[in-house]
């Protein structure tokens, strides 16, 4: 058994991590408040919006169809892998990550797949194994709708030119402080209502039909990318929240062992030495 100094040093370290675990709980749940609300208030705006652009989209039956709907056989495939710029967030990023290959090796095996990262974690890891076209951690810095719009801009301009055939969001959706959703998303080509969902609305088009979807499809891409940011955000502080509440439960639960043992350690040590002065006592008297 460990001597009481020993013991006693655990304690105290335990202690001390269980205080940052607890701290940093409090922080993300304090980030996630904010960050549940943002996505929470854009998830309408974001899903109308594409709903109905994939309705026009696939309404106008390939008559002056837009550049973003240019569907070609796919040889380069670019990923982008939305990750967390920090860790000590449970299986957060790891996910992202098992996702990405699996994409490489199970959805596309032969072809060129390269990543585009957003978050430092995932540019980290991919690197060692993809190639990176490029990464755009900084943007969690200053997480505006421009910011974002510029990484679309980008990623459309790939797209156009020729560059990738198909591009595929990675991220974590959130959905509760507890449980993450990890979502591969289509964002070019983009992917037109089937069925009876191209034409379920009753429209009147002014200006045309063709000039409106020329005009909302890029806002679309910008929103949509700049919505799974913010899911990946918001999903983040859920993930670092429970991760912390957890390791502070541990913490808690060990340090309590250890007192108990530290307990039992220093009774045995007193009754130890009250056995020693009662055989001292009995000797002298003999």
């Amino acid at each position: 058994m460990a001597n009481l100094k020993e013991i006693r040093n655990r304690i105290s370290s335990i202690s001390s991590t269980m205080q940052i675990t607890s701290a940093m709980k409090m922080v993300s749940a304090a980030k996630l408040k904010k960050a549940q609300d943002a996505i929470t208030a854009m998830r309408p705006y974001s899903d109308k919006l594409t709903e109905l652009l994939q309705g026009l989209s696939a309404s106008l039956e390939g008559d002056g169809g837009s550049e973003y709907a240019d569907k070609r056989p796919v040889n380069k495939v670019l990923v982008v892998a939305i990750t967390s710029n920090r860790g000590l967030c449970g299986g957060f990023n790891s996910n992202i990550i098992k996702q990405s290959n699996n994409l490489v090796s199970n959805k596309y095996p032969g072809k060129q797949v390269d990543f585009y990262t957003i978050g430092k974690k995932g540019h980290d890891i991919l690197r060692k194994r993809h190639t990176i076209l490029g990464d755009q951690s900084r943007v969690y810095d200053d997480l505006t709708f421009e910011n974002v719009a510029e990484i679309a801009e980008l990623l459309m301009r790939l797209f156009t030119k020729g560059d990738y055939d198909k591009i595929e969001l990675v991220y974590n959706k959130f959905k509760n402080a507890a449980t993450q959703i990890v979502m591969t998303e289509q964002f070019l080509p983009i992917v037109g209502a089937e069925g009876d969902e191209a034409i379920a609305a009753d429209y009147i088009f002014e200006p045309s039909k063709v000039e409106i979807v020329k005009e909302l499809i890029p806002k679309s891409l910008k929103t949509q990318l700049f919505k799974a940011i913010r899911d990946s955000f918001a999903s983040e502080h859920g993930a670092r929240m429970t991760a912390m509440h957890k390791a502070t439960d541990n913490a808690a639960e060990l340090r309590n062992e250890l007192k108990l043992t530290y307990n039992k350690a220093r009774q045995a040590a007193i009754t130890n030495e009250i056995l020693e002065i009662v055989g001292g006592a009995e000797a002298l008297n003999n």
